[in-house]
C-alpha cells in the first residue's frame, strides 16, 4: 500500500516566498502504479480499485514500468467537475464499469510523481517532482493531466475566487523545497466550503436500502442531524458496510429531518465515519460527500 500525503486545513490563503499553489479537485484520491507488468488503481483506503476504471488503467499503460502518481481522478458533466459521477463511477461493477468508461468518462489530476521508471523520487524537492510530473504527462496529454500550479499568490486568489464555478473546492499548498510527506499532513488545504469530518450514529431506511445518515457534527451541541438524501453509489456503500457487520440495529429512536418531524432511524454502534458538507448547524441539511470507511 501506498501512502499518501494529507493536508491540514487553514482558514486563510498562506502567503510567502517557496509556495506552490494548486487547484484541489473535487474527486476521489487515487495512486496510480505501473509496475512492469501491469496498472494498478490504489484508492486512498488502500482498495485496488482498477476494475471500475478501465480508461484510466488503459492510459497509464502508457507510462514507464516502475512509475507511481498521486492525483484525484474526476468526471467532468456539464463543464464542471462532479463528484456524484465519480462515485457512481468508483461503485461500478467490472462489467457496468466498462460502459460508464465511454458514457462517463473519467479524468486523472495528478499533482505529484512518487517513482519514474523505477526511481523513487519522495526524497526530491516538490519542485524538481513538479518539473518531472510535467515531463512525463504533458506528450502523453488526457486523461491524464497534471494539475495547474503557480507560485504567484495573486493568481492563486484568482482561482480560489473564480474556480469553483467549475467544481474546484479550493487550493492545496506546498513548498517547493519539500519533500513528499507520506502518510502527514505537510501540505496545506484552503477550501470554500464548510466540509469536515462527522460522526454517523445510524441511518434511515432499511439496512438493504438506507435512505440517509443520522449524524453528529463536530461543532454545535452534539444534537444528532438527518443528512440530505444519499446517492446511490453511497447507498450500495453503505448497505454493503452495515451488511458486513451482521444483523442490524431496529429502528428504535427517532431523530428530527428538515421538512419531515420525527423519523425513525437504525443506530450504528460503533459509529463509521464521513466526511459532510454543511453550510450552518442544520439549514440546509449537511451533505454526504463519502464515507471515511479507512477509518
Amino acid at each position: 500500500m501506498i501512502r499518501v500525503a494529507l493536508a491540514a486545513a487553514v482558514r486563510t490563503l498562506p502567503r510567502g516566498a517557496g509556495l506552490a499553489y494548486e487547484p484541489k479537485f473535487d474527486g476521489h484520491r487515487m495512486v496510480v502504479v505501473r509496475s512492469e507488468t501491469d496498472v494498478a488503481l490504489q484508492a486512498r483506503s488502500g482498495r485496488i480499485v482498477t476494475s471500475a476504471f478501465p480508461d484510466l488503467a488503459a492510459a497509464a499503460r502508457l507510462l514507464p514500468a516502475g512509475t507511481v502518481l498521486d492525483g484525484e481522478v474526476v468526471v467532468w458533466h456539464g463543464g464542471r467537475t462532479d463528484f456524484a459521477l465519480v462515485q457512481r463511477r468508483a461503485a461500478a461493477t467490472a462489467a457496468r464499469a466498462t460502459v460508464l468508461a465511454q458514457t462517463l468518462p473519467a479524468s486523472y489530476a495528478a499533482f505529484d510523481v512518487l517513482e519514474l521508471a523505477g526511481l523513487d523520487l519522495r526524497g526530491r524537492t516538490y519542485e524538481r517532482r513538479r518539473a518531472a510530473l510535467v515531463d512525463l504527462l504533458l506528450p502523453l496529454g488526457p486523461p491524464l493531466q497534471p494539475v495547474p500550479m503557480t507560485t504567484d499568490p495573486e493568481l492563486a486568489a484568482t482561482w480560489y475566487e473564480t474556480l469553483p464555478a467549475s467544481g474546484i473546492e479550493g487550493l492545496v499548498v506546498k513548498r517547493l523545497d519539500q519533500t513528499y510527506p507520506a502518510g502527514r499532513r505537510g501540505w496545506q488545504k484552503l477550501r470554500h466550503t464548510d466540509v469536515r469530518d462527522a460522526a454517523v450514529v445510524g441511518f434511515t431506511g432499511t439496512p438493504r436500502r438506507p435512505l440517509a445518515l443520522v449524524l453528529v457534527l463536530p461543532v454545535g451541541d452534539e444534537t444528532p442531524l438527518v443528512s440530505s438524501p444519499l446517492t446511490a453509489a453511497l447507498r450500495a456503500e453503505l448497505a454493503a458496510v452495515v451488511s458486513a457487520r451482521g444483523a442490524a440495529a431496529p429502528a428504535g429512536a427517532t431523530v428530527t429531518a428538515i421538512g419531515l418531524g420525527e423519523v425513525p432511524y437504525r443506530p450504528l454502534d460503533p459509529p463509521l465515519t464521513a466526511e459532510v458538507r454543511h453550510t450552518s448547524a442544520r439549514h440546509p441539511p449537511p451533505e454526504v460527500l463519502r464515507l471515511r470507511t479507512e477509518l
